[in-house]
């Protein structure tokens, strides 16, 4: 069961709940705010937080040696999620933790390290709106492909496809969880450029390991990368 905390507005629900972990004596915390005024993405970038659009954060006990699969539990969790308000939406999941909807990113998942042994999944998803001007990734919302929900109820969705897979992890392993993930992966088998902190890789995205690293496949080999940003050949010439 999770424990919810309901807010009007908060400055980042990922800081709230890494303050709640310091007494959440093992339970699980599902933390959202209907405004958010200075939300954060992966590796420091901000994110924008459109009114209407679901704020939120998970806080629970979990391994963080073990992280790859919560990363791969909370994309696929979103992914099963929006198939489950339309069976035919074209949602695809994007290495290592985006989840494109129609070609558009619909969602930002970061994680971090709690107190007292607890992992943190902080998750904004464009429900009702997505950024306007120019971003480092297309991106799109769930109302522009016509699917309409609303916070609460996305959220139930989504917590129920988290335990579930979850389940699906602890009783079968990482193979269970990447097997159904590549599934759904974009781009498989095709050209990618994978930008990394001070370099630039381009190969065949082969696939994933079973810590969930990236299999590029390359002119003189395959290399397994750890953290990158993936671009498609209609992606790679934009400018972060």
């Amino acid at each position: 069961m999770w424990r919810y905390f309901e807010y009007e507005e908060l400055t980042s629900t990922n800081d709230e709940a890494l303050a709640l972990t310091a007494a959440a004596g093992g339970e699980k915390l599902a933390v959202t705010a209907e405004r958010q005024t200075g939300g954060r993405g992966r590796r420091g970038r901000g994110w924008v937080s459109l009114e209407g659009n679901l704020f939120m954060s998970l806080a629970l006990p979990f391994a963080a040696e073990k992280s790859a699969a919560l990363v791969l539990i909370s994309s696929l969790s979103l992914l099963e999620a929006v198939k489950e308000f339309d069976q035919n939406a074209g949602v695809k999941l994007k290495w290592p933790n985006d989840v494109l909807l129609d070609g558009g990113k619909i969602s930002g998942i970061l994680l971090e390290k709690g107190a007292g042994g607890y992992m943190i999944v902080g998750i904004g998803v464009n429900l009702r709106a997505s950024p306007a001007g120019e971003t480092v990734y297309p991106v799109t919302d769930l109302a522009a492909a016509g699917i309409k929900t609303d916070c609460r109820t996305f959220k139930e969705v989504y917590l129920r496809r988290f335990d579930a897979l979850t389940d699906l992890w602890e009783q079968k392993g990482m193979p269970a969880l990447t097997e159904k993930w590549l599934r759904h992966a974009r781009g498989l088998g095709e050209p990618i450029v994978v930008r990394l902190p001070k370099t630039t890789k381009t190969g065949i995205f082969a696939g994933m390991n079973e810590e969930g690293m990236l299999i590029l496949q390359t002119p003189s080999g395959r290399e397994v990368i750890g953290a990158g940003d993936v671009f498609f050949d209609d992606e790679s010439k934009r400018e972060e």
